[in-house]
């Protein structure tokens, strides 16, 4: 089984004016380890993307999108190509986030095209999977799961699928302050590599599945010494350089 390489990226969502991203990643970027003990990014929002890149130049720390469109251009006002990211510098893009598909529409047929685009164009996606509360409680977790997984990454040449980042973030434990058990987490992240290898039983030893949902300090060593667990996609925990960096800490031990 190919040794997989923790990865630690923190999610700031809407947060961060130009001044808070530079202050933010000073604090961070000089500590991070070697990516080959525990890659680390953070995940900026667009505004402060060449800011962040601009304070990370030199480190380790790699920077992040949110979201991306899958065109490479055209009548998309408002939106965002991966080449228009890879000018800048950034190094991947996180795809399929609850929120962005909750509150903005994403869609699994949009995924299909965004994850094989941003790969094109040289970005590491983070691909988000991950129930509600209402499924996880009906039991439906696992269908959620096959469903995003298979349609998601589906017409993925299956060497390309080790390439992406899997985050499984059960959607009733984002900044809810809950978060799912260590067994929980494992349960569905080991379902998750499951998926991928109906695909392709190399890619699911290689690719990282990443847990997401009120990781703090407190609890990353705990979810990252899970055996299908590779490492975290953080929120709120990462808006704070020394709480941020004792997760990815936990990862190297993980």
């Amino acid at each position: 089984m190919p040794e997989r390489t923790p990865y630690v990226a923190g999610n700031w969502k809407m947060w961060g004016s130009q001044a808070e991203a530079r202050d933010l990643v000073a604090a961070i970027a000089p500590r991070v380890p070697a990516p080959a003990e525990v890659e680390t990014a953070v995940c900026a929002p667009f505004t402060a993307l060449a800011t962040a890149l601009e304070a990370a130049q030199g480190t380790d720390l790699a920077v992040l999108a949110q979201n991306m469109h899958q065109a490479q251009g055209g009548a998309f006002t408002g939106e965002v190509s991966a080449p228009m990211l890879t000018e800048l510098g950034v190094q991947g893009v996180v795809l399929g986030h609850s929120e962005r598909r909750q509150f903005f529409g994403e869609t699994d047929r949009a995924l299909q095209e965004k994850v094989p685009a941003a790969l094109e164009a040289g970005l590491r996606p983070i691909l988000c999977v991950g129930e509600t509360e209402e499924e996880n409680e009906a039991g439906e977790t696992q269908r959620k799961l096959r469903q995003q997984v298979q349609e998601d990454l589906n017409g993925l040449a299956p060497q390309h699928l080790a390439e992406v980042v899997i985050a499984y973030e059960p959607i009733w434990a984002i900044g809810t302050g809950k978060t799912a058990t260590a067994e929980q987490a494992q349960e569905a992240c080991a379902f998750v590599r499951a998926l991928v290898g109906d695909k392709s039983k190399e890619a699911a030893a290689a690719v990282r599945i990443l847990y997401g949902g009120s990781v703090k300090p407190a609890n990353a060593a705990g979810l990252m010494a899970q055996e299908d667990i590779d490492g975290a996609l953080v929120g709120g925990a990462s808006l704070e350089a020394e709480s941020f960096l004792a997760i990815v800490e936990a990862a190297k031990g993980g």
